[in-house]
């Protein structure tokens, strides 16, 4: 299934995050933090979202609407709730 999102939004996959700690202690789910690092799926009106189809983001801890696509937790966040794009290097 496809979902694109209308006027200024983008639809986000969380990136996965370590499972344990530097020391190797295993998280469990009730102990880690809302994860801030998603990829960009999908974007509405490109103009006023000024990312792309694959970056990777960072996003507000708690924004958007929670979706489920084929299986898979997904964002729609607003714009203004991405905070910035994380580049290699």
């Amino acid at each position: 299934m496809k979902l694109k999102p209308l006027g200024a939004r983008a639809l986000v996959k969380e990136v996965e995050r370590e499972q344990t700690t530097e020391s190797g202690i295993m998280l469990p789910d009730t102990a880690k933090e809302k994860p801030q690092n998603a990829e960009v799926v999908a974007v509405g009106v490109h103009d006023e979202v000024k990312v792309n189809i694959g970056d990777v983001v960072v996003v507000r801890k708690y924004s958007g609407t929670e979706v489920k696509l084929d299986g898979e937790e997904h964002r729609i966040v607003d714009a203004e709730d991405i905070l910035g794009i994380v580049e290699e290097g």
